[in-house]
């Protein structure tokens, strides 16, 4: 099975080597036919420290690293 990659928007660098990543989904409603936007905020892995809050990155799932993370960043 391969590995999801998420595109998203850093929120938050208050961890070392961690960043919480927002990403936001956009559907149809299946029975409203409006366009519905949905959430989620996923902690990921940046050994390098080098993202800041308000960056545009992507995340790749991995291995647990910790009790939160399962993602990491991808270095672009």
């Amino acid at each position: 099975m391969p590995k999801r990659i998420l595109t998203g928007t850093v929120t938050s660098t208050a961890n070392t080597q961690t960043v919480t990543v927002l990403v936001e989904r956009r559907f149809k409603h299946p029975v409203m036919q409006k366009t519905v936007k949905r959430t989620k905020k996923y902690r990921a892995h940046d050994e390098a420290e080098k993202f800041a809050v308000g960056d545009s990155v992507r995340i790749i799932e991995c291995a647990p690293k910790s009790k939160t993370k399962r993602w990491e960043v991808l270095a672009d």
